[in-house]
């Protein structure tokens, strides 16, 4: 039995105010797969010959670690795509420039190019001097809203003000500038642009943690210091934290503090449909329960989007601000050991937050699936729609072998959802693990996928106008060269009470590491604790954390728990004999565990994954 999406038994979502209307029903969705450049058999050089590809306009692997999807042009009839070519024919060959990491645009309307192909390569044949000292770093591909640029990781594509969907768009007058980040040694990641096409949103990994930013792009032609090439500078640096806003946890004497107004980016995953919200993954308000929130920039009013217990991570919101979709391990019961039981204060995840974000994955294989939800978010009973729900059978758009990989995306016109997908293989199936690998039904067995869904019954929609970003985010601090982080708030060790807001306590111990200051064990008794008056939880629970100081990215939990809850649910959370025992990196995803814990909700009863699986 798997928790439905749209009904779930006595599990409340979210208190809302009555502006917030109905949840929708569920609508008709078309799905089909779109076409990509042909599979090459091999790397060799002229692996990719004129039989594999008559048009000479280069072919791609069967698995590749770089392939990325990202999101519709302007007109709603491209996507752009990261890919890597292989197999190019020697020079003088021109096949020679479809080679190594490219960005491309595929139609999704069945037309093509002038090429004869359903898709054009905008990085290809580039001459060196338009594009020197380019970032390594080309994921997340992103067409800006004026058409004529395009985000490929930390760079900058543009034509010389022409679309880049024109044939007038060549490489001769293509140019690839890099982004340069002034005054710092923090790298960006996963960087996001805002719809004005001017600012951007970015998350860094610093020795205190990660931090979220945001910033505007200025072009220098003749920089003076750092890479002396033309290239786009981040100015206006915003770090994205509330200077005196409260933490998410405090202490006030001898008691705990919750603060849900508190804004905690932990990391940026883009923005509203207009551009008003920053949209990110923040802290906890439910024990273990990953959730994505939207923050106002001017204002700092929150929502939280998402409740369901299961992981949400990568998201998009349509243009006009209605809809998002986000990837997601809901229906796959992936996350509900740990986290099916709602209603319980994040006070564990002082310690066990890393790992509860970290076991969506098993190595490269997720477990995530597109989720259609209206703007307000899940709510009630209703937890949106999963958008390739139908179909079964290996290869079928719903097969789970196939899973949903960052990012997805709206058309413009709000009719279209594109996401794309990677099929399970080794070392997450076959060889040592007992699980077999599937056979990929992929075009010459490539082992990912990019996919189209038409929501058919809608009437097309326009764009909301693009909201006026300041340069300074008023709750923001401002993040100059060479500035430094402030230091992340932790709660310093002591015995604590924490009150219900309907009724009931619990009484919290927390014991900090000696060197490193930080929470290592929380041991929580709740007696008749309860935030809603209709959840009620009783019971001990205690996690112990280790991070070898040889692998900071590593988690040991060491976990006791015997807690119930009663009321509109009847639930348990219970581990075995000598309680239980997980590792994790966060990077790698690898789950390792011994000893059990189980979660049990009105008698569905959910296990942790086997360590193969």
């Amino acid at each position: 039995m798997h928790w439905s999406l749209l009904a779930l038994a006595g599990q409340t979502a979210l208190t809302l105010p009555p502006a917030v209307p109905a949840p929708p029903q569920p609508e008709p969705i078309d799905i089909l797969e779109l076409p990509l450049p042909p599979v090459a058999p091999s790397n060799i050089t002229g692996a990719c010959s004129a039989s594999i590809n008559p048009h000479n306009t280069g072919c791609i692997g069967k698995e590749s670690d770089f392939f990325q999807a990202g999101d519709f042009t302007p007109d709603g009839k491209h996507i752009a795509l990261t890919v890597e070519y292989i197999g190019a024919p020697a020079a003088p060959n021109p096949g020679n420039i479809y080679n190594g990491l490219q960005l491309i645009l595929v139609k999704v309307d069945g037309t093509t190019f002038a090429n004869g192909d359903s898709w054009k390569c905008l990085s290809c044949g580039v001459p060196a001097q338009n594009a020197r000292s380019i970032d390594p770093s080309r994921d997340y591909p992103h067409i800006a809203r004026n058409a004529k640029q395009a985000l490929w990781g930390h760079n900058i594509l543009e034509c010389s003000s022409i679309p880049l969907t024109s044939d007038l768009c060549t490489p001769e007058l293509t140019y690839i500038y890099p982004i340069h980040w002034p005054g710092t040694k923090n790298s960006p990641r996963e960087m996001r642009m805002h719809p004005d096409d001017i600012h951007m949103g970015w998350s860094s990994f610093t020795t205190r943690g990660q931090y979220s930013y945001f910033g505007r792009l200025e072009f220098n032609a003749v920089p003076k210091n750092g890479p002396l090439v033309p290239r786009y500078d981040l100015v206006d640096v915003n770090i994205l934290v509330q200077p005196d806003g409260p933490a998410p946890i405090s202490v006030e004497g001898p008691e705990l503090r919750i603060h849900n107004e508190a804004i905690t980016i932990g990391e940026l995953r883009g923005f509203s449909g207009s551009g008003n919200e920053i949209i990110y993954l923040g802290s906890t308000r439910e024990a273990n329960n990953i959730d994505l929130f939207a923050v106002h920039i001017i204002t700092g009013a929150i929502r939280r989007l998402t409740s369901h217990p299961e992981y949400a991570d990568p998201i998009a919101f349509s243009h006009d601000d209605q809809w998002f979709v986000t990837m997601d391990t809901r229906g796959s019961d992936r996350q509900m050991w740990m986290s099916g039981m709602r209603h319980v204060p994040p006070l564990i995840d002082l310690v066990a937050v890393t790992a509860a974000a970290s076991i969506r994955n098993n190595g490269a294989r997720r477990f995530f699936q597109p989720i259609l939800i209206d703007r307000f978010g899940d709510r009630d009973a209703y937890f949106g729609q999963q958008v390739n729900a139908d179909g079964g059978g290996n290869g079928s758009i719903n097969d789970p072998n196939w899973n949903g990989k960052a990012d997805p995306a709206f058309s413009p016109d709000g009719t279209m959802i594109v996401y794309w997908q990677s099929l399970v293989t080794e070392p997450a199936c076959g060889g040592d693990n007992p699980l077999p690998c599937p056979e990929s039904t992929a075009q010459g067995g490539r082992t990912y996928r990019v996919m189209l869904a038409r929501l058919s019954s809608r009437t097309p929609t326009n764009p909301v106008p693009v909201f006026a970003v300041p340069d300074m985010v008023p709750w923001a601090m401002s993040f100059g060269p060479g500035d430094t982080p402030p230091a992340m708030h932790f709660v310093s060790g002591g015995n604590y009470t924490l009150h219900g807001k309907a009724g009931g306590f619990a009484n919290v111990t927390l014991v900090n590491d000696e060197l490193l200051g930080i929470p290592k064990t929380v041991s929580v008794d709740y007696t008749e604790y309860s935030d809603d008056g209709r959840h009620y939880i009783n019971g001990y629970e205690s996690v112990t954390l280790t991070v070898p100081k040889e692998s900071p990215w590593s988690n040991h939990l060491d976990w006791v728990s015997d807690i119930v809850q009663t009321g509109l649910v009847h639930a348990v959370k219970k581990t075995g004999p000598g309680g239980f025992h997980m590792s994790i990196n966060a990077l790698e995803n690898i789950f390792v565990a011994n000893g059990t814990l189980t979660t049990t909700i009105d008698g569905v009863v959910y296990h942790q994954p086997l360590n193969y699986a």
